[in-house]
């Protein structure tokens, strides 16, 4: 063992022989519990960025630990390969996506293993191959023979800029998120998967998610909103039109006071023809796009159509508007107003003058005072007619009742959900594999003609999709008739939705899952990304599942049994003023930085002279220029260093602030762990350890040893509080560093000692553990070696400390034998000079006794 930690040897050396002993892959094992780590799979950006890193270490660091457990361990990786992003980066230099994409593979995959992550690579996949995406193809062919595909013509948000449609999480302020232009609706033919099918099915799978953070869940179960309603139907005055709207709330119904509809209602619509002020104001709903998010905060906005509809139950004629918060695509693009007890209504007709009128009482049964804002809360209804009297639940079920006797009204179950738009008009991404006859007949592309192959030579000119340019692409045949192919290609979030079970068998060629391969292997164990992924991903993710599964392909009804969300990576980020007040921003690692005793930053400048601006820490972004290169920081302190302080600086699920310092106080703690374990093997080889031969001293920092073993086990396995695993052990080195080395013993309880730690340490840095653990003689590999087990007998505890109090004062501290009796305890007390003193003279007139802790000697 060399005397100096040299990370840049140690870790290229280990890493060369992992690759020759393709010490990671797997096979299926029926003899063997099985363990599939999977961490969310990157996009090839061209550089990995530390929220990449941390993920990453998280996964590497539960892997290997199961691997010690002596379990079969899956821990792949791949590429989610397609997207908008390559298109832009290609144009923008001179090239096509797909060479750009390869070429930010291959150098992310050096990346990814300069970190050490115990990867089985033979399984790597690349999404925008057509090995991976010809599966998807055949799968959504089947999908659609099932009736679960469909194609209609829908509203969406489009991006002019990006020529490409935009989900509404996609639409920032109007913008979109990508290139902040602004987003117009359009009317385009999409496909759609029905989703909504698997509505109830989602929705109560999540209750069987145990190990899902709650939050995650309360986000799935709000994004499908399931609700229990009515739906009612309103004449429409000197016509034969009807009006459909759909309410929770039908316990408020008497207090509608105008109906709202969406601008492209047909009721709108038709208005419009003779109206320019609502046509005027038609358009401009149709020209801005409302985030629903948007809606609570956004200014309402509306133009009357002069059309009324019949109230259903009184007969009174309703107001209809057109109204810019009401969106087509949710419900029935229609709502019923009720003013007096909900804010928007409130707000909308406050603004324009029309009628408030209350029917629920508040709950010490006076009237709401409607002046200032709407009464929301439930309650007992008035102003209600036969109604009246009746709480929420009667209102809500005689109001419903008596609709539905008067033909006008049904209970419906409705869902906020809405089925998955998979059509991109782009190019990078997996063809859409439908077809269109010359007589207008959509069918699926023939299985003979999949996969339907994306070209990748091609120009691009930053506007249109090379596939919809070349009119010869889409040409083909179909039973010796012309047809031609869909030039849509799928959503990203298609091939993200099932990568994790072609890992399983990414090789296999006769479907897109071997069975066998898939049911060992699922569901995922641990499943661990960003939260932000929260909503569409993960739910895309579970649905794909239940597909699968119903496709006969998997047997389990979800795909991971555990998630786990790390925090964000935030950075220091500073700033000096330009001569034109523009900001430029300077990385942290080019900052020159002073600051107080307390570590906080009071002044900043960067090498050219420049006074900075301290902004605090923030997510790391490009736009801040706050990241940090983890290729930099490797090649300065070492991969095991940045992984072993982006597992200790913070809880795994909560943000990590990125300190140099702190890098620099994990690679002080390397060195310190090396050089007890080179003075140590520098002595020759270790004794024997004769447990019944060991001093109290000895036996005191054994038990402190498997006293670690234990908490390190539950922290890593149980609790997954890497932060504090770690720092147990560094709490355990302090104490090791300090033991004495004079006899036989001293040297094979070190030696024991070590041995431990650097196994409880290799899942985090497992390059200098696999160094030292060979040095240290043990056993074969370190990646073969079994966890720590903590020796029950090691920790009983031979004697305890007591705190002895005299009238509640601390006087003194006693070491008792640990079956010592009350009565033993309060004899050694009064033994022990420090204590003997205050009782002198004075009687004991009652004794406090906590076993094993505190003894209370009350004395007067």
């Amino acid at each position: 063992m060399q005397e100096q930690y040299r990370p840049e040897e140690i870790e290229s050396n280990v890493q060369l022989h992992w690759q020759e002993k393709r010490t990671f892959e797997v096979t299926e094992d029926e003899g063997k519990e099985k363990y599939y780590c999977l961490s969310m799979l990157p996009y090839p950006s061209g550089r990995l960025h530390m929220g990449h890193v941390r993920n990453y270490t998280i996964g590497d660091v539960i892997a290997r630990y199961q691997r010690m457990l002596g379990k079969n361990v899956l821990q792949p990786i791949g590429w989610d390969a397609f997207g908008l992003p390559a298109e832009g980066a290609a144009v923008k230099n001179n090239t096509a996506p797909a060479p750009w994409t390869y070429d930010n593979i291959n150098y992310m995959k050096n990346q990814l293993k300069t970190l050490g992550f115990g990867y089985d690579w033979s399984r790597e996949l690349a999404t925008c191959t057509p090995e991976y995406y010809r599966w998807e193809q055949q799968f959504f062919t089947q999908l659609y023979n099932k009736g679960l595909v469909y194609k209609k013509t829908s509203a969406v948000n489009w991006c002019p800029n990006d020529q490409t449609v935009l989900a509404n999480e996609q639409v920032i302020d109007g913008c979109c998120w990508r290139c902040d232009s602004k987003v117009e609706r359009k009317e385009i033919p999409q496909w759609f998967i029905k989703i909504t099918a698997y509505a109830d099915e989602l929705l109560n799978d999540l209750d069987t998610l145990d190990h899902w953070p709650d939050q995650v869940k309360t986000m799935q179960r709000n994004w499908i909103g399931r609700s229990e309603g009515v739906e009612i139907t309103f004449d429409v005055e000197n016509s034969a039109e009807k009006l459909t709207v759909y309410t929770t709330r039908p316990d408020t119904f008497m207090g509608v006071t105008y109906l709202a509809v969406a601008a492209g209602h047909p009721i709108a619509q038709q208005a419009a023809l003779n109206n320019p002020e609502l046509a005027e104001f038609v358009d401009e709903c149709r020209n801005t796009k409302v985030a629903e998010a948007e809606m609570a905060t956004m200014e309402k906005k509306g133009v009357a159509t002069g059309v009324n509809a019949i109230h259903p139950l009184t007969g009174e004629a309703v107001p209809v508007w057109v109204a810019n918060f009401v969106l087509m695509e949710y419900g029935t693009g229609a709502v019923m107003a009720v003013p007096g007890h909900d804010q928007r209504d409130w707000e909308f007709a406050t603004k324009y003058g029309l009628q408030i009128k209350p029917v629920i009482l508040n709950a010490d049964g006076s009237e709401p005072d409607l002046t200032a804002a709407a009464m929301t809360e439930k309650g007992v209804l008035f102003n209600s007619g036969e109604f009246d009297g009746l709480d929420f639940q009667n209102g809500f079920n005689a109001i419903a009742d008596k609709l539905a006797a008067k033909g006008v009204g049904e209970r419906k179950v409705n869902y906020r959900l809405r089925d998955w738009g998979v059509s991109r008009q782009r190019y990078w991404g997996a063809p859409i594999p439908m077809v269109t006859l010359e007589d207008g007949t959509v069918m699926p592309t023939p299985a003979d003609q999949l996969p339907v192959i994306l070209p990748e030579d091609v120009v691009m000119d930053g506007i249109t999709s090379p596939i919809k340019a070349d009119p010869e692409w889409a040409k083909t045949t179909v039973d010796g008739k012309p047809a031609l192919r869909e030039t849509d290609t799928f959503d990203t979030f298609m091939e993200s939705s099932w990568y994790y079970a072609r890992y399983t068998c990414p090789q296999y060629d006769k479907g897109m899952l071997d069975s066998k391969a898939a049911n060992y292997w699922l569901p995922v164990d641990i499943y661990i990304g960003g939260i932000e992924h929260a909503i569409m991903h993960l739910l895309y993710f579970r649905f794909f599942h239940k597909l699968m599964r119903d496709a006969g392909m998997v047997t389990s009804n979800e795909p991971a049994k555990q998630l786990l969300c790390q925090g964000m990576v935030l950075a220091d980020a500073f700033y000096y003023t330009g001569v034109n007040g523009e900001r430029n921003w300077v990385s942290p690692v080019d900052a020159i930085v002073e600051r107080d005793e307390k570590g906080r930053i009071i002044k900043a400048s960067d090498a050219q002279g420049n006074e900075l601006v301290y902004a605090g820490m923030s997510k790391m972004s490009k736009s801040k220029n706050n990241g940090i290169d983890p290729q930099v920081m490797v090649e300065r302190y070492g991969a095991d260093t940045v992984r072993l302080f982006m597992m200790f600086a913070s809880p795994a699920d909560m943000t990590l602030e990125w300190q140099e310092s702190g890098v620099e106080g994990a690679n002080r703690f390397l060195k310190r762990v090396w050089r007890l374990a080179y003075e140590h093997t520098s002595r020759g080889a270790s004794p024997t350890l004769d447990v019944a031969a060991l001093s109290e001293d000895q036996k005191a920092l054994r038990r402190d040893v498997h006293k670690t073993i234990a908490k390190v086990t539950d922290d890593i396995g149980r609790r997954q509080t890497f932060n504090t695993a770690i720092a147990a052990i560094m709490e355990l080195m302090n104490k090791l560093a300090k033991a004495p080395q004079d006899g036989d013993q001293d040297r094979a309880l070190l030696n024991e000692a070590l041995l431990a730690v650097v196994r409880m340490l290799y899942p985090f840095t497992p390059h200098v553990c696999f160094d030292m653990w060979q040095s240290l003689g043990g056993e074969g590999d370190i990646d073969n070696a079994p966890w720590p087990q903590a020796d029950e007998s090691a920790m009983v505890e031979d004697s305890l400390l007591v705190v002895v109090q005299v009238n509640g004062k601390v006087r003194g501290k006693i070491t008792v034998p640990a079956d010592a009796t009350q009565e033993q305890v309060q004899e050694r007390a009064g033994q022990e000079h420090l204590v003997a003193k205050y009782l002198e003279g004075v009687t004991v007139r009652k004794v406090i006794y906590v076993p094993g802790k505190l003894l209370n000697l009350v004395v007067g």
